[in-house]
């Protein structure tokens, strides 16, 4: 295999809801300017703290001075003493209030003159305030506490009695540790635990936990209003142990702390490789595939029995291997280039993605037939591979090369995924090629038409046969008579069932290359697939219409539209069409 392989037939979880600010004006100290189109204003004072404001729901606790434009001070909380507290808009404060005190830092101070229609209108507040009377407010934002409705329906409010670290939440795989108390309306304590751990997905002690833990930063506090439907509903919850009796709709107050919680990852779509962070990492930096890495590694089978136990001894060096080179098991592989240097972890991993059916000798044990296997990871460090921008030309030409030819030796092994992974990597080094000198381009060109072939051809093997299309289009976009290119293109339109683009594809093919022995083949099986194609449609619709009673007035005829046979009928003055186009799959040569 020189350049591609030989015309191979196919074989036999953003946004989670963010609350973000509302955008008041971008003022500096003693600038006014319009906050909406009432005519209300805002002149800042001073200036708050970070960048996060209060929202609609949320208690507030401000110090303010009311005065008329004459200067007549009606009203000040500074002059009676407490803070004024109230909630962010629902309408317990003027209009001008609500709209205003939302743009506000913790800790800012704005002077607010707010129109008549904003403040008390007509009426105005006597005898204090004078009818269509424009107000002005020093108002300090002291602080609020968030208030959020989680389920958006009322069943759990969720307020913030203290704030949280950094901004990650808890997923539904991740392990949180939490403590947590439930009491009636009336005060009475029904469940308490000073530290209790649990899955998120399948919860505790009622359903609300787990949806407000979800919405929880690390040392976060709250305290949650829970209705019946996120509680016990209609049934309630009799006495158990420590845990007092929950009557039937029950409205419940849970002080809840998430104390810290595992992050817990699936690394593998059919959820086989599952890793579990048992200490975090350091920085954002991840092995690449190719990368070296040197780890510390404990292996069990699912009864605890150690099978391997490298860099644990004294003096004894970690484990040192290369990643994405078969030189450990799969699962293995896949969990260290999602690791940061110094994270621990442990790595579950099913028999696919470890030794599979074979028994396996290691250095402590023998590991079984179809083990499931149980790793702790410490990844000491590692030193990436080279990455494809810090490569001059001549170094991304051969390092796509050498993928290629990897890719080859993968194929013949018969592992496609891998192969196909390979020549994925071997076209990212030359996509951008238009900084390459001529002869480069031209070596560019030649590496890309003979990966993009060789991927079709794994996506073949693999039926994923709209990807391997969509390669075949890419290489004929380069070479537009690259006859092995028409004729992987035909395979995937017939397993697609787009039997008449699969026919003109092979008909080129031949105009091409008459002679070419693999696509005669390939268009004689092309006739008979589609003649008995046409022999199904035809009955299947001479059954179904069979079975209908049909009025007079109604007339069905069968129109044959390239491969594929459509319905019309008339029925009371309306028309209706039917396709069926589901061809069986082509039977190939492997």
């Amino acid at each position: 295999m020189d350049d591609d392989f030989d015309m191979a037939a196919p074989g036999g979880e953003m946004m989670d809801d963010f609350d973000l600010p509302d955008e008041g004006p971008v003022l500096k100290v003693g600038e006014e300017k319009e906050i909406g189109k009432q005519g209300l204003k805002k002149k800042l004072l001073k200036e708050g703290e970070g960048w996060e404001t209060p929202k609609s729901g949320d208690e507030v606790e401000v110090h303010y001075t009311g005065t008329l434009l004459d200067g007549t001070q009606f009203d000040s909380s500074r002059d009676r003493g407490p803070p004024f507290k109230f909630t962010l808009g629902q309408g317990q404060v003027i209009k001008g209030w609500d709209e205003g005190i939302k743009t506000m830092k913790k800790g800012e101070d704005a002077l607010f003159t707010i129109p008549p229609d904003m403040a008390y209108g007509a009426s105005g507040s006597p005898p204090t305030i004078p009818p269509n009377a424009t107000l002005q407010f020093d108002v300090e934002l002291l602080s609020w506490t968030s208030v959020n409705d989680i389920t958006k329906d009322g069943g759990i409010i969720k307020k913030v009695l203290k704030e949280g670290e950094k901004w990650e939440n808890p997923k539904d795989l991740d392990e949180v540790i939490v403590k947590f108390e439930a009491q009636l309306e009336d005060k009475t304590l029904v469940a308490k635990s000073d530290t209790v751990e649990f899955t998120v997905k399948e919860g505790y002690f009622c359903p609300a936990l787990a949806k407000a833990v979800k919405t929880m930063k690390k040392g976060e506090k709250v305290l949650l209003t829970v209705k019946p439907q996120y509680g016990f509903g209609d049934k309630g919850k009799p006495a158990s142990g420590d845990e007092g009796a929950v009557p039937p709709n029950a409205t419940l107050h849970i002080t809840l702390e998430l104390v810290s919680w595992r992050t817990v990852s699936e690394l593998t779509d059919d959820k086989k490789v599952i890793k579990k962070i048992l200490k975090e990492g350091e920085g954002y930096e991840r092995p690449n595939e190719g990368a070296v890495v040197t780890v510390k590694l404990i292996g069990k089978l699912q009864d605890g029995k150690e099978f391997l136990k490298k860099g644990h001894g004294e003096g004894e060096e970690p484990f040192e291997f290369k990643t994405d080179e078969e030189q450990v098991i799969e699962g293995l592989d896949r969990a260290v280039v999602t690791m940061k240097k110094g994270e621990i972890a442990l790595v579950i991993i099913a028999p696919e993605y470890g030794f599979s059916s074979s028994e396996s000798q290691q250095e402590l044990a023998v590991v079984p037939p179809n083990s499931t296997l149980y790793y702790e990871v410490e990844l000491v460090s590692f030193v990436k591979d080279k990455e494809s921008w810090d490569m001059n030309t001549p170094e991304k030409i051969e390092a796509a090369g050498k993928k290629k030819e990897e890719g080859n030796a993968f194929f013949k092994a018969g592992k496609y995924a891998k192969a196909s992974k390979r020549y994925e990597k071997a076209v990212k080094y030359i996509e951008f090629d238009s900084a390459f000198a001529d002869e480069e381009k031209k070596q560019a060109k030649v590496l890309k038409v003979a990966c993009n072939l060789n991927d079709a051809a794994c996506k073949l093997k693999l039926k994923e046969y709209k990807q391997a299309e969509k390669l075949c289009t890419k290489v004929l976009e380069l070479e537009g008579k690259n006859v092995k290119a028409l004729y992987r293109r035909a395979q995937a339109y017939i397993q697609l069932a787009d039997l008449d683009l699969a026919e003109l594809d092979i008909k080129k093919a031949l105009e091409i290359d008459p002679n070419n022995r693999d696509v005669k083949l390939e268009y004689k099986t092309l006739k008979e697939k589609m003649k008995e194609f046409n022999k199904k449609e035809a009955k299947f619709y001479g059954n179904m219409f069979a079975k209908l009673t049909i009025n007079s007035n109604v007339s069905i005829h069968f129109i044959k539209v390239g491969s594929a046979f459509h319905s019309l009928g008339l029925i009371g003055g309306s028309f209706f069409w039917l396709l069926q186009k589901d061809a069986e799959p082509m039977s190939v040569d492997s």
